[in-house]
């Protein structure tokens, strides 16, 4: 007697992930005010919780230096005109937008507060009064907190405790890491944005959002270090174990090395730029000093070039680098991580894509370096998935839900009704 084959039940597709518990809902623009560029993105997230673009604008940045706003009149036309070209694109009209912290001279600082409970149970007041402490204390010196995560807790003699809500103690000892930055820089960002009739929805640590895009999971628990180089400022972001544990910026970056270029050889700055791109390098080749380049030179007729070795360009253009990335390890030195920060660092921004870089920066910084790139990101233009993108990319990650603490707590207090009243009420009361 024969046998009935066997049929294999149907294999039911697997579900897609849900959204991450911080997931925006329904479209949001993300603005990336930048030394050399301003990038508004216009974002949704679908289903399968990854962002699609909907609109994209940006501009060459004016009235920016340094990261901090220098001319609010210049920098406001910039960024009406980036958002304008991506709701123009995406049909929508944005009424506010998360927004990248470069300005005020941003900083870390680790602090350990103790709070009496008493014997009682952990609430979450307490958890609020432990960060408002945090934020009271960078409050005194003139700045304000933008970003307070949580990297343990101890419950009288335990440490390592991630979430005490609801555990009895005595007292209660956190760890907390603080990013904040000046009160006066911040407020000049706000006046900017009110006059773009731009809510700031949240700011996010220009650092912070490069390593969400750039980072695998493997490198946010194991350790590793995202050293952004951007056209003004170079940033970085040190994660561990899951969280963010350092971040600091260095007032130097791409501009740095073109205006060295442009000085060196007198040459125009947009001809400065261009021989960096085309023909920099941050290491020396064998046939450096035979490779002629030609340069217009300042005040002549754009026929009237000058020609000199490749070798005369890399000599201008690799102390810059080597003293940008001498800063970067000595701010790394000066943190005292050590086996906290990882022993990879990632590269990311335009400025990282110079030939020879990333060679130069393992012998300096001593470690193994990769070029990060931040991951594929549907509906968005192929010149914008390059690594001078990752911060933008980044707040689309955040978002997305990405980065978010471990829970929530914060107070929700209710806010003035005004744009400029609504952001001077975020940096007041937002941990």
């Amino acid at each position: 007697m024969s046998r009935m084959p066997r049929i294999a039940p149907p294999i039911e597709p697997a579900a897609p992930p849900p959204k991450r518990r911080h997931a925006r809902s329904g479209a949001f623009g993300v603005l990336d005010i930048g030394s050399s560029k301003i990038v508004c993105l216009i974002a949704r997230i679908e289903g399968d919780g990854h962002a699609r673009i909907l609109g994209c604008g940006w501009q060459r940045a004016r009235g920016i230096k340094g990261g901090n706003i220098v001319d609010l009149h210049e920098a406001e036309q910039c960024i009406r005109a980036a958002v304008a070209q991506a709701e123009e694109a995406a049909e929508i009209k944005l009424s506010g937008a998360l927004v990248n912290l470069s300005c005020g001279q941003p900083a870390s600082r680790l602090m350990n507060i103790q709070w009496p409970i008493g014997g009682r149970a952990v609430t979450d007041a307490d958890l609020r009064a432990v960060l408002g402490e945090g934020r009271r204390r960078a409050a005194e010196e003139g700045r304000e907190t933008v970003h307070a995560t949580t990297l343990g807790f101890t419950i009288d003699a335990t440490p390592g405790v991630e979430d005490p809500r609801n555990m009895m103690c005595e007292t209660l000892a956190a760890h907390l890491h603080l990013v904040d930055a000046t009160s006066a820089s911040l407020r000049n960002l706000g006046i900017c944005l009110s006059g773009c009739d731009l809510e700031v929805e949240e700011l996010v640590s220009a650092p912070y959002a490069s390593a969400l895009s750039v980072l695998v999971e493997d490198e946010r628990q194991l350790g590793a270090t995202v050293v952004d180089m951007g056209g003004g400022t170079t940033s970085i972001a040190v994660y561990g174990e899951g969280h963010l544990l350092h971040t600091s910026q260095i007032p130097v970056g791409g501009w740095q090395v073109t205006n060295d270029l442009a000085r060196g050889l007198a040459t125009p700055i947009a001809h400065a730029e261009r021989i960096k791109i085309l023909d920099g390098s941050a290491l020396a080749g064998g046939d450096d000093a035979r490779t002629m380049v030609m340069v217009p030179q300042v005040g002549e007729d754009e026929d009237h070039l000058v020609s000199i070795p490749r070798a005369t360009v890399i000599n201008i253009i690799r102390p810059r680098i080597e003293e940008t990335l001498e800063l970067v390890r000595d701010r790394l030195d000066a943190a005292a991580l050590g086996r906290d920060a990882g022993a990879r660092v990632v590269l990311t921004g335009g400025a990282s894509q110079l030939v020879g870089l990333r060679e130069l920066a393992m012998q300096i910084l001593d470690r193994p370096v990769r070029l990060g790139r931040p991951g594929f990101v549907r509906g968005l233009p192929e010149a914008a998935q390059g690594p001078d993108f990752a911060t933008t990319l980044g707040l689309v990650a955040w978002g997305a839900g990405e980065g978010r603490p471990l829970f929530d707590i914060d107070s929700a207090p209710e806010r003035g009704n005004g744009v400029f009243s609504r952001f001077v009420n975020w940096l007041r009361e937002r941990v």
